[in-house]
């Protein structure tokens, strides 16, 4: 009736009970849609894309250009996430995280990623879950939040949120996450979906990982998934039981009934081509072969009658596996590991040696440096077919990559015997003089121990310690300066007249002495000691001392030297003793108070006390070994090589202890942190030579006696290597977790004593070398300790040790087990060594 006023009403709220317009409420919602887009888009631009990101930042000509961009960026991205409804989350959680793979702080998109995987878009929910893996780990505490998320995924009807959700879990999973969402991992390896229960393995074996419990669940399915037809299910199953039987002895039995399956398997794809659309340069399915090689090595580990069943397809591939591609390299490299850590046959061995002897004439470096490594680890398993390739390789020393100089090296060293000594030698004193200063320090003091043990004369051994002290110059270590002196000292009278010539003619005709001073400091101890057998003139020897003892290039240890040896001369050539006494008092005013002091005490023999002065400089008695022999740091762990074996009964050695031993016990207990550890056991990781192998026939002493302190005998010595793997159901103990290093104790119980597995895991990216372990028990306690299984760990590895503790007194209780275990490996050249006490031991352990 009235049209005017009804229009005007209908704009009212609804409280007035009046009729609206359709016209009108269109036009508003138009209204504000126009609103929005102005406001979210017009008046904000659009974020910059990731490629444009990239662009930008590569652009930069300096660090702090970069910084400037990334800090642009980065705080646009943290406005963005505060305001909630942003149509550009998943480009900004992008570039965020490329922005954390360059090593810039992005914590702060933690929550946005949680948020983002949670979201019902899969687009948004793949970029989330990438920021979940990249940006969490079990030790943030937004982690527990992603487990109901991930378990709502896991049920979700589309197989990629499910493959999305399971490579997350794969990735980031803790203990506790493991246990809850254990039983969705268990029902999708069951699934009929090939893509699905391929990535429900992987989860499975990440989890059995970190939680090893779990893995009894798995075992009659993975029996069964082996049978399948799927290349992608059998990679993924083998890597589970590979997994799974290196955890656990049981395990490992269990599955060695598949043994013939996967032989079967094997040979299918050598002989037939198993599956033609895997094949990858001509090589039928490298990834699975591996994979199968892998399993096989450790199923075939210390059984004889197992490595039988494998020797023939070892063979056949060993054989019949082309060269040409990587892919086939890749095979026969896991092959020889597998030839070389089963129980095969001696012509196999030779198989294995021969293929890598074919590596080291490859013209790709990375393949010649596998072929050196892999030879380094399983020199010992057949040495005669490793001499076979000596030439080829002592060729590799003289290679310009510094990796396979230094694994030839090694090598070479492995190769010594008193057959091959003087060509090794030889080569190696060749490599010595191009090698840099890092090298020449570790090859020179190798040279020198190699030629303590297999020297065929004093006289050959005598000029190779020169020839390395003229080539290495101060690049030596300090224990070849010591053995280069013992041996001169326990020489015969001719040899030591022979090198005293050399060193005359070594510090006079030659240049740069500045940069040789071990030799000069070797030189002038010799003729210090046996100046009078040299053939040379005795006033020309004292001009030239005066030259090197005013020569500013020369250290004062170098001048130390000199000033001894000036001092003992005197005493040698009594005509010279004026010129000398004259040297010697310029330097009682020296700058330094150490030469000012020996100058100042020799003036005094020339004076006061010339009548001593002969008796106190005369000759040095001769060097022992044990003399020598000690270490600045690891004396504690030593053993004294003169040491005998004790016989008698222990309360005849109580009563007989001397009281100063008593104090030096009472100190080195001190040291040791308490007075009842005073048992120990070394256990070293490389060769033993054969002076050790000697030692080793006897009963080795205990903790004190490794200092020649005394012997109680209750170590035994054991040279069996350590094959046992972990037992799932065995008391485990964290010994130490720093550096990437993790290091665990794995304890059961026997009929009277206990077994302590030492599981070492390199977690770094490096590879670990000469590895050694060591351990200390109280006196209650008689210890076994067996070889490790090596004594390299590539990075992921692991080094397996096994312990026999045994109570000596089963009526005395009041004495827990504690260890004081010390263990020390080389990472490029620096040696490192850690030390710490274990006392979680069971208290009902020996019970």
């Amino acid at each position: 009736m009235y049209p005017y006023y009804e229009a005007e009403w209908s704009i009212l709220p609804p409280e007035h009970n009046r009729r609206y317009s359709p016209g009108l409420t269109i036009n508003n919602i138009k209204q504000v849609i126009n609103e929005t887009i102005e406001t979210n888009i017009l008046r904000k631009p659009s974020p910059t894309r990731l490629r444009e990101l990239i662009r930008n930042i590569r652009a930069s000509r300096t660090a702090a250009e970069e910084r400037a961009v990334v800090n642009t960026e980065c705080a646009y991205i943290r406005s963005t996430f505060r305001e909630t409804d942003c149509i550009w989350k998943c480009r900004n959680m992008a570039k965020l995280l490329y922005i954390h793979m360059l090593g810039y702080p992005a914590h702060f998109g933690q929550m946005e990623a949680l948020k983002l995987a949670a979201s019902p878009k899969y687009t948004d929910k793949r970029i989330g879950y990438l920021g979940a893996m990249l940006l969490l780990d079990e030790r943030a505490d937004v982690h527990v939040l992603l487990t109901n998320c991930l378990k709502n995924d896991l049920n979700s009807s589309t197989q990629f949120i499910v493959g999305t959700a399971l490579c997350t879990l794969a990735a980031i999973a803790s203990p506790e996450m493991a246990h809850d969402l254990a039983h969705e991992i268990e029902r999708l390896i069951a699934s009929s979906n090939t893509f699905l229960r391929k990535k429900a393995i992987l989860c499975a074996f990440r989890m059995v990982r970190r939680v090893p419990e779990l893995m009894d669940e798995y075992m009659p399915k993975c029996a069964a998934f082996l049978n399948d037809k799927n290349h992608g299910i059998l990679v993924s199953t083998i890597t589970l039981v590979t997994e799974m039987c290196e955890q656990s002895p049981v395990v490992l039995n269990y599955f060695k009934s598949s043994i013939p399956t996967l032989v079967r398997m094997l040979k299918t794809l050598i002989v037939s081509g198993y599956s033609p659309e895997h094949v990858v340069n001509g090589v039928s399915d490298p990834f699975l072969q591996v994979k199968i090689l892998r399993l096989l090595r450790i199923l075939g580990h210390g059984d004889p009658d197992q490595s039988e069943i494998m020797n023939d397809v070892l063979a056949q591939v060993a054989t019949n596996t082309e060269t040409n591609k990587n892919a086939g390299n890749a095979i026969l490299y896991e092959t020889v590991l597998t030839i070389m850590n089963v129980e095969s046959e001696n012509s196999l061995r030779v198989l294995a040696v021969n293929i890598l002897g074919r590596f080291l004439l490859n013209s790709d470096k990375n393949i010649r440096f596998v072929g050196l490594l892999t030879l380094v680890r399983t020199v010992q398993r057949d040495m005669t077919a490793v001499q076979r390739h000596r030439i080829t390789i002592l060729e590799c020393l003289t290679d310009a990559d510094s990796s396979i100089q230094k694994c030839a090296m090694e090598l070479s060293f492995s190769l010594v015997n008193a057959q091959s000594i003087e060509m090794i030698v030889r080569e190696l004193l060749k490599y010595l003089a191009t090698a840099d200063a890092d090298m020449k320090s570790i090859c020179s003091s190798k040279i020198v121990s190699a030629a303590e043990l297999y020297s065929p004369s004093v006289h050959w051994h005598l000029d190779v310690l020169l020839k390395v002290l003229t080539i290495t110059g101060n690049n030596i270590r300090d224990d070849v300066i010591s053995s280069t002196i013992q041996l001169i000292s326990n020489a015969p009278r001719d040899e030591q007249s022979f090198i005293s010539g050399k060193m005359w003619e070594a510090i006079t005709n030659m240049n740069q002495l500045e940069n040789r001073q071990p030799l000069v400091q070797v030189a002038v101890w010799t003729l210090g000691e046996y100046g009078e057998a040299g053939n040379f003139d005795e006033d020309e020897l004292i001009e030239h001392y005066r030259q090197l003892l005013w020569a500013p290039q020369l250290s004062i240890t170098t001048k130390q030297y000199i000033l001894v040896s000036l001092a003992k001369i005197s005493v040698r050539m009594e005509h010279c003793t004026a010129n000398i006494q004259n040297i010697i008092n310029t330097f009682r005013a020296h700058l330094n108070v150490d030469l000012q002091q020996r100058a100042v005490e020799f003036s005094t023999l020339f004076t006061s006390y010339s009548h001593l002065r002969a008796a106190l400089l005369e000759k040095m008695p001769t060097l022992k070994i044990s003399d020598m022999a000690s270490s600045e740091y690891n004396s504690d762990f030593t053993a004294s090589e003169d040491a005998q074996p004790s016989t008698a009964s222990p309360s005849a050695e109580s009563t007989s202890t001397p009281l100063e031993d008593r104090s030096n016990q009472d100190i080195l207990l001190d040291l040791l942190g308490g007075d009842s550890f005073g048992s120990g056991s070394t256990s070293t990781a490389t060769t033993p030579s054969p002076m050790q192998q000697q030692q080793q026939s006897a009963p080795n002493a205990d903790f004190l006696d490794l200092l020649g302190l005394g012997v109680n005998g209750n170590t035994i010595p054991s040279t069996v290597v350590s094959n046992s793997v972990p037992d799932v159901g065995a008391t485990t103990i964290t010994v130490f977790s720093r550096d990437n290093i993790d290091i665990r104790f794995f304890i059961r119980k026997e009929a009277d004593y206990a077994v302590v597995t030492v599981k070492t895991t390199n977690n770094s990216l490096n590879m670990l070398d000469k590895y050694m372990f060591q351990v200390a028990v109280p006196k209650a306690f008689r210890i076994r300790m067996q070889e490790p299984s090596s004594t390299v760990m590539l990075p992921g590895e692991s080094i397996v040790q096994d312990i026999h503790v045994e109570r000596l007194n089963a009526t005395v209780s009041g004495i827990g087990l504690r260890m004081k275990v010390r263990f020390s490996y080389e990472i490029g050249n620096y040696s490192m060594m850690e030390q710490t006490d274990v006392n979680e031991f069971p208290p009902d352990l020996f019970i």
